[in-house]
């Protein structure tokens, strides 16, 4: 699939009037052909570059926020993209947004035009608008979607600020550390030389390891490049992606945070879906279409066939062994819709 650039035109219409705009296309050509099909003769045309910060969550959970605002005000989709775009001061965004409505007028569903743009709209962004387009109150979702990505958002905020100065700390201290054995240790040596007085053994065990650590350093690089460089390989293995995670499960920090994560971002989509009146197992499908994990979604596979099957919530979650016990619980009465809502 060839990468969309962003390009920058000004032309001429059949009238002589002038137009100016930007657009995401794939090469210099197809520029110009989108142009002649909307009776413009181009007249400069150049590349414009992409910021990458600027497609983070922040602001596509504006944007759908906005979105569902207008789309609530009774405007019409379309309608809806176009005067987003011309509120945007980013170039990129405003492009974006036209080639959504543009898609939308093409006979695209909206679902499709924004699963073009992988690395803007995460699959859940997919899965709340599938669900909206179905059951007619996109808005609603478009609503829920932004309610949720702000909560997550400002979560995530809190945890890197939380994260910050314990971070700072342990710079220092490894800072400090090294200063140590590689600037005072060695002129503490050579004081206790010029007094033939042997150093303390800890002393000297400090320093055989920082020197071990020297010397023997440049023959790993090789080594620790190959591991690096498998590692990034296996990453792409289905059967390795399935054996870390049920490695890090197991781990004793890192597991229940893992889990933690996971259990939050299905329920959340779950809570989501079940508000916006979609069926549990269809529930269930949006869930597996939001994990990337092949893990996960070979675990929420398996709940889902339990449950077409016959067999409790509560019961298929149980089996799965992964999903904690108040989970569980909380799964037993809520077999009707109005109470997983409020279980979610």
């Amino acid at each position: 699939m060839a990468i969309k650039q962003l390009w920058q035109w000004d032309g001429l219409d059949a009238q002589g009037r002038h137009h100016q705009g930007t657009c995401w296309e794939e090469s210099r050509n197809a520029v110009m052909l989108h142009l002649l099909q909307q009776h413009i003769q181009p007249l400069t045309l150049r590349r414009r570059p992409v910021r990458q910060r600027l497609w983070r969550g922040e602001y596509s959970c504006e944007i759908i926020h906005q979105l569902a605002t207008l789309l609530q005000a009774g405007l019409a989709l379309p309608e809806s993209l176009l005067l987003l775009a011309k509120q945007q001061p980013s170039p990129q965004w405003q492009a974006l947004l036209e080639a959504l409505a543009q898609a939308l007028e093409r006979g695209e569903t909206f679902c499709a035009a924004l699963g073009r743009w992988p690395e803007v709209f995460p699959p859940l962004y997919l899965t709340m608008v599938r669900t909206g387009e179905l059951t007619g109150q996109l808005d609603e979702c478009c609503f829920s979607l932004a309610e949720q990505q702000k909560t997550q958002l400002a979560l995530a905020s809190k945890v890197k600020k939380a994260l910050r100065y314990p971070l700072i700390i342990l710079g220092l201290a490894f800072i400090v550390v090294l200063a140590m054995v590689y600037l005072v240790l060695p002129e503490f040596a050579k004081i206790y030389q010029t007094f033939n007085t042997p150093l303390p053994t800890l002393t000297r065990g400090v320093i055989a390891s920082a020197e071990l650590i020297r010397h023997g350093s440049a023959p790993m690089l090789p080594l620790i490049a190959a591991i690096a460089l498998s590692f990034v390989r296996l990453k792409k293995n289905v059967a390795w992606q399935k054996r870390l995670q049920k490695m890090l499960l197991a781990c004793p920090l890192a597991g229940p945070l893992i889990r933690g994560q996971k259990l939050s971002q299905i329920f959340t989509v779950l809570a989501l879906t079940q508000r916006s009146g979609i069926a549990f197992l269809h529930g269930l499908e949006s869930v597996k279409e939001t994990l990337s994990c092949p893990w996960w979604q070979e675990i929420i596979s398996k709940v889902h066939q339990q449950i077409a099957q016959g067999q409790a919530i509560s019961a298929a979650l149980q089996a799965s062994g992964v999903f904690t016990r108040s989970v569980c619980n909380w799964s037993a009465p809520a077999k009707l819709r109005a109470r997983w809502m409020r279980c979610c």
